[in-house]
């Protein structure tokens, strides 16, 4: 894959995230890669202040260094900003950081040179993993711990993440021919600055949570069925009239994957039935209110995959080092809590669509989802659990990025906290897609119960899915595992494959 540096598609960062994919620099950034080098060398030799290049950093910006000593300040910074915690970031996650800031220096603005680059690269193609502690950045002045960590693996000192355990980086690097990198002036500053961890988690959730969606989309359609619910919210003019565009293409969604249910024929006229519960009738509303937020948090990290975040900037044409605040992550920040809202409304409705296929007095269904209520409990403390999980998601769903504690003597005295508003999704989305396994199992056994009428080809094909690995629930079984087995098919791409199938999709990142 050639990256081409403020260029990068979502596709291209979705193929990073998977592995195997080995990376270039496209060679028309390597000119600008060199002036920019050039520049920076040339402030190193000079008497004028230029931050983090010979003088100190953070509240020490006025302390002067000596041209001697120019080298070894870069050493020092990514020594004394190696001071993460907590368990280490996944590969998927570390394979977007190589790839993100050596994107963001190939820009030419940073005033790196080639060599640091193609570190970046060689270890990234050699499939080794810095290993870097999770949790110590504040989403400001850059992801500085978690970066630090990265750029201590890669000059030898740090570790790196092989088959479950730490390891020293140094006799990897010389196993496999990378040598390792010695810094130079700014070099340092630049690699700890910048968003890429934080923009790296966020990404890892948004390609985490893509096939959660669209198995939601599926589990849904499935419990309306179940459910015996109408198709008549799902009507296009409805949607057309409110003018959403998330909201009209869930609407679409739905429409394709309940096409030619029996189910659905089966009561078009006689049912005395009004309407049917929110849980089933507002799902273009609420899934499709989420989807647009979606759509958002991902132009904003594509966005953010392209930018040049590091301090201070290289401006050759001007022949200037132009000191900001571009490392301040708060579109991140905040893109991230917005996924955090629609991950757990996601979850939130499905909650309220299981307790509503459970309560026969609205599903019209066996009490519990079992025939022989009272002797079998059936699906009540499977319900129990996603209540659980439902009630959790919705503390971890509290803004981040409303949250700001000043550091290095308040010098930075407003921080984004974006490395943690990314970092726990991951929780929120295992949550979510484990609420959805629960649905599944639950709509699977209500269109079971309406045999020998027929749902839909997709939905057909998706209770197939399900009965491969999960039987029917006849009596009281432990339902641990099958919950397990229900939400791999969540995550692991079985339901997104059925979702795929539909004629004439809208993808859900128009972006892709």
């Amino acid at each position: 894959m050639i990256l081409d540096p403020g260029r990068l598609t979502l596709d291209q960062l979705q193929a990073i995230h998977a592995g195997h994919t080995h990376l270039e620099i496209a060679q028309q950034a390597r000119g600008s890669i060199r002036a920019s080098a050039d520049l920076v060398q040339r402030a190193a030799r000079g008497i004028e202040p230029v931050y983090g290049v010979n003088t100190g950093f953070g509240k020490l910006a006025s302390q002067s260094i000596g041209r001697e000593q120019v080298d070894a300040l870069q050493l020092n910074l990514v020594r004394s900003h190696s001071a993460g915690v907590g368990p280490p970031l996944a590969p998927p996650v570390v394979r977007l950081m190589l790839a993100l800031k050596a994107a963001s220096l190939a820009r030419g603005y940073s005033g790196v040179r080639e060599q640091v680059i193609d570190t970046l690269l060689a270890v990234q193609n050699t499939q080794l993993t810095p290993w870097i502690p999770s949790q110590g950045s504040v989403g400001a002045s850059g992801d500085l711990a978690p970066l630090a960590h990265m750029t201590l693996a890669l000059i030898g000192e740090g570790h790196m993440w092989v088959d479950g355990e730490r390891r020293d980086a140094a006799p990897l690097l010389e196993e496999l021919g990378v040598a390792p990198l010695l810094l130079q002036a700014k070099e340092g500053l630049a690699l700890i600055n910048g968003t890429q961890t934080s923009t790296a988690l966020a990404l890892h959730a948004l390609f985490t949570l893509e096939p959660v969606l669209e198995s939601a989309l599926v589990i849904g359609a499935m419990t309306v069925d179940a459910a015996r619910g109408s198709d008549g919210p799902f009507d296009p003019r409805i949607h057309e009239l409110r003018g959403q565009p998330g909201q009209a293409d869930v609407a679409k969604y739905y429409r394709a994957l309940l096409a030619g249910s029996q189910i659905r024929q089966s009561h078009l006229e006689g049912d005395d039935r009004v309407q049917d519960p929110y849980s089933l009738r507002c799902q273009p509303q609420v899934i499709g209110a989420c989807l647009d937020q979606l759509r958002y948090v991902a132009q904003v990290l594509l966005r953010e995959a392209n930018a040049v975040t590091d301090n201070p900037l290289v401006f050759v044409a001007d022949e200037a080092l132009v000191s900001g605040g571009n490392f301040h992550a708060e579109p991140v920040a905040l893109a991230a809590d917005a996924c955090a809202l629609a991950v757990a409304e996601i979850g939130a409705i499905a909650e309220r669509r299981i307790a509503m296929l459970i309560d026969s007095s609205v599903s019209r269904l066996p009490p519990f989802l079992t025939a022989e209520a009272g002797l079998n409990s059936g699906f009540m403390v499977a319900h129990v659990t996603a209540a659980a999980l439902a009630s959790e998601n919705k503390s971890l769903a509290h803004p981040a990025s409303v949250d700001s504690l000043p550091t290095s003597a308040n010098q930075e005295d407003h921080v984004s906290m974006a490395c943690f508003a990314a970092r726990r999704l991951q929780p929120m989305i295992a949550n979510t897609a484990h609420i959805l396994g629960i649905e599944l199992l639950a709509a699977a056994q209500g269109i079971e119960f309406l045999r020998p009428l027929r749902s839909s080809f997709a939905l057909e094909l998706a209770l197939g899915l399900l009965r491969d690995v999960c039987a029917p629930l006849q009596q009281d079984r432990p339902l641990s595992d099958d919950i397990e087995r229900a939400t791999a098919l969540v995550t692991g791409g079985g339901l997104s494959r059925v979702f795929r199938t539909l004629p004439n999709l809208v993808p859900l990142w128009p972006l892709a």
